[in-house]
């Protein structure tokens, strides 16, 4: 984690993201949610069958995307954040993929999620567990000195 800041001397690219973090994935729930509804619409309302899988999917596929295009969600772009590898590069495809890969593994088990998050604000880097195993870290994308 040499390569990224530290979070003793340069605080300001980690104040708040807790914070951010959570009104990112607001922002993130809703645009998924619009999106799954725009899709059960464009299907005649067949999607509405799968909706579980489908908004699993629509999701999966929104976080990959977008992180992968930019190294944050539309949600984290919003609030001013965005992920980082642990040499400060942004995301690659690849790493975009196991980073949703992991978020949505501990979606799908509350104990994780719950773990994440006291992770989250805990810790110096603001990171979850996700982020711990992958040597990803969301900073402050706008740092004024």
């Amino acid at each position: 984690m040499s390569h990224l800041p530290d979070p003793d001397r340069q605080p300001e690219f980690y104040q708040t993201v807790a914070v951010k973090r959570f009104f990112a994935w607001l922002f993130d729930t809703i645009v998924i949610l619009v999106l799954s509804l725009v899709i059960v619409l464009l299907t005649a309302f067949v999607g509405a069958f799968v909706w579980p899988i489908l908004y699993l999917t629509v999701g999966f596929i929104y976080r990959v995307v977008t992180i992968a295009n930019g190294s944050a969600t539309w949600g984290m772009r919003f609030v001013g954040i965005e992920l980082r590898d642990a040499y400060g590069a942004r995301l690659d495809t690849g790493l975009a993929l196991a980073h949703t890969a992991g978020y949505t593994v501990s979606m799908a088990f509350p104990v994780l999620q719950v773990i994440s998050v006291i992770m989250m604000l805990t810790s110096a880097r603001c990171q979850g567990l996700t982020d711990v195993l992958l040597g990803t870290v969301a900073l402050n994308r706008r740092v004024t000195a």
